[in-house]
């Protein structure tokens, strides 16, 4: 979605309007889910007119897809510590941080159901939170081959499969517990499973 201009003369939109709304529109989806929240109810919540809202994004499928993005990407890890073990436990951290956010946890849930029927919320998931987010990824395992921490053919798209993969799956289709040390064994798992050198 690219910014939009605004038009000469048009109002200019207060940034602490548009915080109010943000908050307003993941209260809503966390309490509503994606299929009954409204304009009306995120307006209201949110202690502004609907027009503020419309001046925003064209249609509430728009402001969710806009808002949601916005929260994902933010939290999206790019850690350069200077080792690859640290930038995954970092990004692991950061994944773990983001599924277990008391908002986004109920949340995320109601947004996969969602996509699972809808076409277009499983492309904008895809687009615009999950390729951003990779993108982020790919810059640390980069820089790991650059340090020849990784080798040179190293699968990359599985890499941060690996990131996110193990935790979604205890979290949001297990339901289990994280325990302690949880992160620095996968992180040791992920390592292995790409041949990573080891460092001393």
């Amino acid at each position: 979605m690219t910014p939009r201009r605004t038009p000469t003369g048009a109002a200019v939109l207060q940034p602490e309007v548009t915080r109010a709304i943000t908050e307003a529109v993941l209260d809503e989806l966390a309490e509503a889910g994606y299929g009954r929240l409204s304009m009306e109810a995120v307006a209201k919540r949110a202690g502004v007119g609907k027009s503020a809202l419309y001046r925003r994004w064209p249609s509430k499928e728009e402001m969710i897809a806009a808002v949601v993005a916005d929260f994902s990407v933010h939290r999206a890890p790019s850690p350069d510590t200077g080792t690859l073990r640290g930038d995954v436990l970092a990004s692991l951290q950061a994944v773990y941080e983001w599924i277990t956010h008391p908002r986004f946890s109920r949340i995320l849930p109601d947004l996969i159901s969602e996509a699972g029927r809808n076409a277009e919320i499983a492309d904008f998931a895809r687009v615009a939170i999950g390729g951003p987010r990779r993108d982020l990824a790919r810059v640390a395992f980069t820089r790991a081959i650059e340090r020849g921490e990784l080798p040179a053919d190293a699968n990359l798209e599985m890499a941060m499969d690996l990131i996110a993969g193990p935790i979604y799956w205890r979290l949001i289709v297990r339901r289990a517990e994280v325990a302690e040390g949880y992160l620095e064994e996968v992180t040791d798992l992920v390592l292995r499973a790409l041949g990573a050198a080891e460092r001393g």
